[in-house]
């Protein structure tokens, strides 16, 4: 049994990351899943709530809200494979959770580029800018603001996703190898 959770910035690479692991037959348990069903919840649009969500859920329920909803979804994965990736991790204290729940099976990938790229990167997909014009910078402080920077401190392996896509996605291959 291996559990590999990925932490980086936006635009660093995780959703990737993740296609990668996909193809490879490898399920990936996305964090982000649990706060965009909550925004449905609450009849909200993901798009354009999801970080007012994610802050609200932590504050409601604690700073492990996220990843302890994302248990039941990685042990079921866990049932049929024996390999999962968590796709989104936001603060050392998620990763306290998996760690205590998957002790050494638990593995931990930093994904990072510098931000100039990964703004490059979020232009490009048309999608990741909300309505109340929450810029990259905010995003990050916000994210910094959850613990992801001490997240990213403790990663096990880290990828600098400066190069091609080709070379990032053979990184991935090797690291889930």
């Amino acid at each position: 049994m291996r559990v590999i959770g990925t932490v980086g910035l936006a635009g660093s690479g995780k959703g990737e990351f993740a296609a990668v692991a996909e193809r490879m037959e490898i399920p990936v348990v996305t964090m982000g899943d649990v706060i965009r069903a909550e925004c449905r919840k609450r009849g909200l649009d993901p798009a354009e709530h999801h970080g007012e969500v994610a802050s609200a859920l932590r504050e409601e329920n604690g700073p492990t809200a996220i990843a302890e909803a994302s248990l039941p979804h990685i042990e079921a994965a866990l049932e049929r494979h024996d390999t999962v990736v968590v796709d989104g991790i936001r603060s050392g204290i998620e990763v306290d959770i998996f760690e205590e729940r998957f002790e050494d099976a638990f593995v931990l990938v930093g994904v990072e580029a510098p931000f100039e790229l990964r703004r490059e990167r979020i232009d490009g997909r048309g999608r990741d800018n909300t309505e109340d014009g929450e810029g990259l910078a905010a995003r990050d402080e916000r994210e910094l603001g959850f613990g992801l920077g001490d997240a990213l401190d403790r990663a096990d392996v880290t990828i600098e996703n400066t190069g091609t896509l080709e070379r990032f996605r053979e990184r991935v291959t090797e690291v889930l190898a």
